[in-house]
């Protein structure tokens, strides 16, 4: 059943341009029937608060068929929904209601490996002649028995796990239950592009491809170089992972998927106004990898690598690295930038845990964000000012976690479940105790607590995205840096006749800037408050100011 003949969206190919997307991740958005876990008819329940938050198209976290053995990354049927998240049914009446409130809808599509519960996979072990004995990547032993290589998992340990049933290793770059794809083989390649017409004829507007930069291997299964220790960085992997002593370049980021996203490419054009934004995970070549996969208008619309992802804490000298290098290594490309998602500490944690004053905190990075150029991806509770909860040990649920705890603690404290009701039990998640605990703490920001406090991080979100959609220059425009003055970052904004200047206080002390030259008029309506005084304005701790050249 497709469905895009009901959407009432204007077909725009170039919505995704400067588009805020917001992440939902399934299993803790809204769970609907007592279970404990979120579910599509939850989500479509609770799109009105996306739709008053003013984002533009949703992201959703992946809800196929699946053993949630990494909780729906290991996939065992792509064209069908888990029975915990509901039917075909619901996803259809999902997309219909998100079309109606004039959202777009994006999935996840995990593509580089599959569940081994994955009939494909069940038949492909199953012997060396087989119909699809080459759909996933085998590989003899070497004569001592040991592994092919010196190729690591992200999870941690080899990337080969035995099979006695081929006598054959097969790779994994993530868990041994996560056998990866051979996308060399054409028929792969054909059977997954079958699998985006299904989603798209169903009427999705895009897909986020996860780590998108994993689909293809050195044929030749050569061993990946060590990197040195100064080059090292815990970006992509924490820094307790032994994946962080390789230099990745013979187990992923191989230029064969250059063709590859051609053709993916060349598949959502022949739908309207389909976007689609890749992850890039590589801590030495994220943003250059970015650059290939974005570049001449064929393969990636945008993508996002790890630069504001990381520990790195922000700085106005650090904002400004990477958006200059970003713009060097994909001079044609477009970014989609994140602060926090389903896989990192919550950003107001990971950089503001010290910070005295939490909720100007919260805001103003979040208007940050809003005002660099490229489109916007917001994690679900971080309109509320949400913290990283901290879990105990027996309620962890994340096998990375589970494997390098208690240096690293996993992907559980930014999964926990979205708080609605600060009246109600499990803060208007679910009727049951749910699948991961709801943090006392996260209770007090819930939606019904903040709603309708201007002084509020949810309405400041709400004010900020208005805002941002009256001015095209923050969605479309270039950006230009000026000199940063102490603790202020400040920059430029430009799209046709319409120059808008921006400048973040990012210090808890009070700061004096001097305006660049110009006649600057002050715009209002963001939510921010500064004394302008003959050219210099004085701007308050984790305070902003925003201009626009007359």
């Amino acid at each position: 059943m497709s469905i895009a003949s009901q959407s009432t969206l204007t077909v725009d190919k170039d919505w995704w341009r400067g588009a805020v997307i917001y992440q939902i991740y399934p299993r803790s958005f809204q769970d609907s029937n007592g279970d404990g876990i979120g579910d599509l008819k939850g989500i479509t329940a609770r799109l009105p608060h996306v739709a008053s938050l003013g984002a533009d198209a949703i992201w959703i976290s992946p809800f196929f068929t699946s053993p949630m053995r990494d909780f729906g990354y290991d996939v065992s049927d792509y064209e069908n929904v888990d029975s915990i998240f509901g039917t075909l049914v619901d996803f259809d009446t999902m997309i219909a209601e998100a079309h109606r409130l004039g959202i777009k809808v994006m999935i996840d599509l995990v593509i580089s490996h599959s569940s081994d519960q994955h009939p494909w996979f069940a038949e492909s072990r199953s012997s060396k002649t087989n119909a699809k004995a080459d759909w996933y990547v085998w590989a003899d032993a070497k004569p001592d028995g040991t592994p092919p290589n010196n190729w690591l998992s992200i999870f941690g340990g080899s990337a080969w796990a035995w099979d006695p049933r081929r006598m054959q290793y097969y790779l994994h770059n993530f868990l041994t239950s996560q056998p990866d794809m051979n996308l060399h083989n054409p028929e792969v390649q054909d059977r997954l592009l079958d699998v985006v017409r299904f989603w798209l004829k169903r009427g999705v507007d895009g897909f986020r491809l996860d780590t998108i930069n994993f689909y293809f291997h050195d044929q030749q299964l050569r061993d990946n170089p060590a990197l040195p220790p100064a080059r090292r960085n815990a970006s992509t992997a924490p820094a307790v992972n032994p994946y962080n002593f390789q230099e990745h370049v013979y187990d992923k980021n191989r230029p064969e998927n250059i063709a590859f996203l051609t053709r993916f490419r060349a598949v959502l054009e022949e739908f309207p106004a389909i976007a689609a934004v890749g992850e890039v995970g590589d801590s030495q070549r994220g943003l250059e990898i970015v650059g290939e996969y974005t570049s001449g208008n064929d393969k990636m619309h945008m993508c996002y690598a790890f630069e504001f992802l990381a520990p790195d804490p922000l700085s106005p000298e650090r904002v400004e690295e990477v958006m200059k290098d970003f713009g060097a290594a994909a001079p044609d490309g477009w970014a989609c930038w994140a602060f926090s998602n389903h896989d990192v500490m919550r950003h107001v944690s990971r950089w503001g845990s010290l910070v005295a004053d939490h909720d100007a905190f919260a805001k103003q990075y979040a208007s940050l964000l809003m005002t660099l150029r490229g489109s916007v991806c917001l994690y679900q509770g971080e309109e509320l000012g949400l913290t990283e909860a901290d879990l105990a040990y027996q309620d962890l649920q994340d096998p990375y976690g589970i494997q390098f705890w208690p240096e690293y603690k996993g992907r559980d404290g930014c999964r926990t479940p979205m708080v609605w009701d600060s009246q109600v039990s499990q803060g208007g998640f679910s009727t049951v105790t749910p699948w991961l605990p709801v943090p006392v703490e996260h209770i007090l920001r819930a939606v019904s607590v903040q709603q309708g406090d201007e002084n509020s991080v949810l309405e400041h979100y709400r004010r900020f995205l208005a805002f941002r959609r009256h001015y095209p220059a923050f969605a479309k425009g270039e950006i230009e840096f000026e000199q940063p003055q102490g603790d202020a970052l400040v920059f430029t904004r430009r799209h046709g006749n319409e120059q808008l200047l921006c400048i973040f206080n990012m210090s808890p002390a009070e700061a004096a800037v001097t305006l660049p030259a110009g006649d600057w008029q002050t715009l209002t309506g963001h939510g921010f408050t500064s004394n302008n005084y003959g050219g210099k304005i004085d701007i308050p701790a984790w305070g902003a100011h925003f201009a626009r050249l007359a």
